[in-house]
């Protein structure tokens, strides 16, 4: 967040200084702007690169940077009325609106400004990521023999079977495609499971992207609740029996946003049910790789219990490494493979060999267990620091269940909370949270915020955004937030003082 901070301050320095040079001139060196404005070499460097995509400054390699010349007229102000008229004229003959609300998925991608502590983010902060063994994986990965030639369309064979041995011993890469990641897989499943305008089956609350890629489909998200052991299997049947649904969406590991886990005995229940309606599940395995250190055995993929191709599974190395290592799989049996694939090449062809190759090498590498047990204890870390800080200074916010992998606690607001009130007060106060209105694609059952502890620096930054949080409460909810609580029962049970914090806190609340 500080180095952001600086490329902007200097982006901003460099930008009212151009007018001192005449178009073509040449700006000081960059060991001049080092010293100046007493930023590192990679501040310049990004920041000069900035205002050249800016089209600002002009850098000559060897020579130095130079003030561009300004371009020749100004663009003609169109007139792009008449597009409204051609995306909607036939909206009417439309099942479902093909226009989506991608703010959700924006919200977990856009960067905070300056100064603000980043709550609301979706992958490992930079001190987390495995940087140097990414760098020299794909170095390895460069120097590989037909690195830059064109893959299989399926993806490289030895990732197809790596990933494989994840799901299952009864899984080979024959039943494996690669994708650019879980948001690419998800979006073929679904287009190839259901046809525009039929019902999918969703877990409410659920992920928000997987929501958008839904109803960017033309389907029809239908809602079935989540108790503290995942989806309630007796209204999943009901869901299939009332709506006619041939898919699923769930995910039952850490599920998001509640964190619950599927229940042993639901497991095989789930898949018998969606057998009966002749439907198949869409596992979305997105947190496998973050479970934390002190999370004790839990169950393997659902698809490892799936004899009968009724699982489609989907998950990808992108959140325990990098946003931009976008490398995911498909994993299914059975006629349906045969479609995941045909829509799978016509939408990217293949994902990009080297970014493939790069892959490899880094699950191959010894520094991949070892940064997956450094992430395990970072986030376990993390968690119980973020935990403590919300029971300490939010006891009117609800924590009914501490998950036990994962980057994000799920809290709920006391009855008649303005949501976004107060997700616009935290902004204000210096720290950005997710609300929790986007989870539910029906009606919610009362106002909750995600706020995730894996994109900050450490256990100091979350103190210090749970802090502003406060201030944003107290702005919301006023005074007697704390007595109203007490009086309506919706806040947490005080903790046992001689318990430590941990997946051994009380379990979601059944709403």
């Amino acid at each position: 967040m500080q180095e952001r901070s600086s490329v902007a301050e200097l982006v901003k320095s460099l930008r009212a200084e151009l007018n001192r040079y005449s178009p073509g001139g040449k700006l000081p060196s960059s060991r001049e702007l080092v010293e100046r404005h007493r930023v590192s070499p990679v501040t310049v460097s990004r920041a000069l690169a900035q205002l050249s995509a800016e089209g600002l400054v002009v850098t000559r390699p060897g020579a130095g940077s130079f003030r561009a010349q300004p371009r020749p007229g100004t663009p003609r102000e169109g007139d792009t009325s008449w597009q409204e008229v051609a995306l909607s004229a036939d909206a009417a003959t439309e099942l479902v609106p093909r226009s989506v609300d991608s703010s959700a998925v924006l919200t977990t991608l856009a960067v905070p400004p300056p100064g603000v502590i980043e709550f609301n983010g979706g992958y490992l902060h930079s001190s987390l990521q495995p940087e140097q063994a990414m760098a020299a994986a794909l170095a390895r990965a460069g120097r590989r023999p037909g690195a830059w030639s064109r893959p299989p369309t399926d993806g490289l064979p030895e990732l197809r079977e790596w990933f494989a041995r994840d799901i299952g011993d009864t899984w080979t890469a024959a039943d494996v495609l690669v994708t650019s990641g879980g948001q690419s897989a998800l979006t073929t499943a679904l287009r190839a499971l259901a046809p525009p305008g039929a019902p999918v089956l969703v877990e409410s609350p659920t992920y928000p992207g997987m929501l958008a890629i839904a109803r960017a489909a033309g389907l029809r998200p239908v809602p079935v609740p989540v108790d503290p052991d995942g989806v309630r299997p007796e209204l999943l049947a009901a869901a299939f029996r009332a709506t006619g649904a041939r898919v699923f969406v769930c995910q039952p590991l850490i599920q998001n946003p509640t964190g619950a886990v599927l229940s042993p005995a639901r497991r095989p229940e789930v898949l018998r049910i969606a057998r009966e309606a002749g439907a198949f599940v869409v596992e979305d395995d997105f947190v496998r790789r973050l479970i934390h250190e002190d999370a004790g055995p839990l169950p393997g993929p659902l698809a490892a219990d799936d004899a009968d191709g009724i699982v489609v599974h989907v998950c990808s190395l992108t959140k325990a490494t990098s946003p931009s290592l976008r490398v995911g799989v498909l994993a299914a049996r059975g006629p349906v493979l045969e479609r995941l694939r045909a829509i799978h090449v016509v939408d990217c062809f293949f994902v990009a060999r080297p970014l493939q190759e790069a892959a490899l090498e880094l699950v191959g590498s010894p520094a991949w267990g070892r940064h997956l047990r450094f992430i395990s204890r970072e986030l376990r870390d993390r968690r119980t620091a973020m935990t403590a800080a919300v029971r300490q200074r939010l006891p009117e916010l609800a924590l009914p269940h501490v998950p036990p992998g994962g980057y994000h606690l799920w809290l709920r607001l006391p009855d008649g909370t303005d949501e976004q009130a107060l997700v616009s007060a935290a902004l204000r106060a210096g720290v950005a949270v997710t609300p929790g209105r986007p989870y539910f694609c029906a009606e919610p059952s009362a106002g909750h915020l995600r706020l995730g502890y894996a994109a900050v620096a450490g256990a100091q930054e979350i103190a210090d955004g749970v802090r502003r949080l406060r201030t944003a409460c107290d702005e919301v909810l006023g005074d007697g937030a704390l007595s109203r609580c007490a009086e309506s029962g919706s806040g947490p049970v005080p903790p046992d003082p001689g318990r430590p914090p941990g997946p051994a806190s009380p379990s979601l609340a059944r709403r």
